[in-house]
C-alpha cells in the first residue's frame, strides 16, 4: 500500500510544472503562449532570462529525482522503484493540473536517472553539457546525451531501471520531433537566441 501511495505522490509531483510555476511568480508570460510555447526550461530561459531558466532546471531534475530517492529510501524493490520513476516523469509529460499538456521530459527524465544511477545521470549530463558547449543547440544536446546514455546503461543498471529508461529515451524523442526536423532543416534555435 505504501508504494502505491509514494507512486501516486511521484506522479502528482511531476505534474507540478517548474516552468509555469517560475513564471507566476517571477512575473514572466506564460511560457505556453510565449516562446516555443513549451512549459520547459529552455522555453523560460528564453523568454525569462538565465535566473529564470536555471531555477526551472533545478525545479524539474528535483521532480524526478526526489521521488525516486524516496523510494530507494524506503527500500522498494527494483520493479517499484522503476514504476516510481516512470510515474514521476509521466507526470511531467501528462500534468493533472495543466490539461494533461506538458513538457518535453528532458530535464525531469535526467532527474530519474540521477536517482536509479548517479553514474548514470552523471554520465548523461555530462554528455548534454558537452554538446551543448560545442553546438549550442539544446535539443540536439538532450538527445544525443539520451541515446548515448542507452548505451552505458546496458548491462549496468537493474533491467527494471533499463526498461525505464527506454521508454523515456523514446518518449523523449518523439517528444522532439518538430525539434529533429528543424535541426535537419538547419532552422533549430540555439541557446541564446531570441
Amino acid at each position: 500500500m505504501l508504494s502505491v501511495i509514494v507512486i501516486i505522490i511521484a506522479y502528482l509531483l511531476g505534474s507540478v510544472s517548474s516552468a509555469i510555476v517560475v513564471s507566476k511568480l517571477m512575473r514572466l508570460p506564460d511560457p505556453r503562449s510565449s516562446g516555443s510555447g513549451n512549459p520547459g526550461a529552455t522555453n523560460v530561459l528564453r523568454v525569462g532570462g538565465k535566473r529564470a531558466g536555471a531555477i526551472t532546471l533545478l525545479g524539474d531534475v528535483l521532480k524526478g529525482l526526489v521521488p525516486v530517492m524516496i523510494a530507494k529510501a524506503l527500500d522498494f524493490s527494483d520493479t517499484v522503484v522503476a514504476i516510481t520513476a516512470l510515474a514521476a516523469f509521466l507526470g511531467h509529460l501528462y500534468p493533472v493540473y495543466f490539461g494533461f499538456k506538458g513538457g518535453k521530459g528532458v530535464a525531469t527524465g535526467l532527474g530519474i536517472l540521477l536517482g536509479l544511477s548517479p553514474a548514470l545521470g552523471g554520465i548523461v549530463l555530462g554528455i548534454w553539457l558537452l554538446i551543448l558547449a560545442v553546438f549550442r543547440y539544446s535539443s540536439l544536446a538532450a538527445l544525443t546525451a539520451v541515446v548515448l546514455g542507452l548505451f552505458y546503461a546496458w548491462g549496468e543498471v537493474p533491467t527494471d531501471y533499463y526498461l525505464v529508461y527506454m521508454l523515456v529515451t523514446i518518449a523523449i524523442l518523439w517528444r522532439h520531433r518538430a525539434n529533429i526536423m528543424r535541426l535537419i532543416q538547419g532552422t533549430e534555435t540555439k541557446v541564446g537566441q531570441r
